[in-house]
């Protein structure tokens, strides 16, 4: 039998539930309007929190998106906060109408888990990605190729969840945390990916292929 998924993140039943008691309250009240604005308001947090399922390629050099939302950047760098090597380095913005779960983009160990806390810039400028507060998740695949995914709070966001920990074993497309309220996902792939995207284009979380990691 399959596993039974509630399509809803658990870190949004207090915001759900927050929201519908205070509509229910307004409701008792007799306060129509409001009551009526603060149920629209609570079916936008219930849609903010969703976390559908989603169908993983089978290609087992897949490389999947780790996040829904818009490709703001596709270019090369080096990287000498997580990975500290020439890399591929591919930015995907969220913004509150998209899915903020986020999810493996191939399998792996997570090695390590850098938090750092910072400021609430607009997570798609430049300034954003390097000042904004920031959890980076590094992993290393099974072949010994090291990759870095990195959760970067926006304007409003202002919580930043890692459900992985170092040690963890990932597999493609599994759910590893989210970010509240806008946001950014930063990938830093090896040199020897072969990328399949470019600016601009729209990617779901553990669908999407950005390209193959051999």
């Amino acid at each position: 039998m399959k596993e039974q998924h509630i399509p809803v993140a658990r870190e949004g039943y207090p915001f759900i539930a927050f929201a519908a008691f205070v509509t229910l309250i307004f409701a008792l009240l007799g306060y129509d309007i409001i009551a009526f604005w603060a149920m629209l308001l609570t079916c936008f947090v219930l849609y903010f929190f969703r976390d559908p399922s989603r169908i993983i390629p089978a290609a087992p050099d897949a490389l999947v998106s780790p996040a829904d939302g818009k490709v703001i950047l596709v270019e090369k760098v080096f990287d000498d906060r997580f990975v500290n090597e020439q890399v591929y380095k591919v930015s995907i913005f969220m913004n509150i109408f998209d899915v903020h779960v986020n999810r493996a983009p191939f399998p792996g160990t997570v090695h390590t888990i850098t938090y750092s806390p910072g400021r609430f810039y607009s997570a798609d400028t430049q300034r954003g990605a390097l000042e904004n507060e920031f959890c980076a998740v590094t992993m290393a695949t099974d072949a010994g190729e090291r990759f870095a995914v990195v959760q970067v709070a926006g304007l409003i966001a202002r919580r930043i969840v890692c459900w992985a920990e170092q040690g963890d074993a990932l597999s493609r497309g599994q759910r590893f945390g989210l970010i509240r309220f806008g946001s950014r996902v930063d990938l830093y792939l090896p040199l020897k990916t072969q990328l399949e995207i470019a600016t601009g284009q729209k990617v779901k979380a553990g669908e999407t292929v950005l390209g193959y990691l051999s």
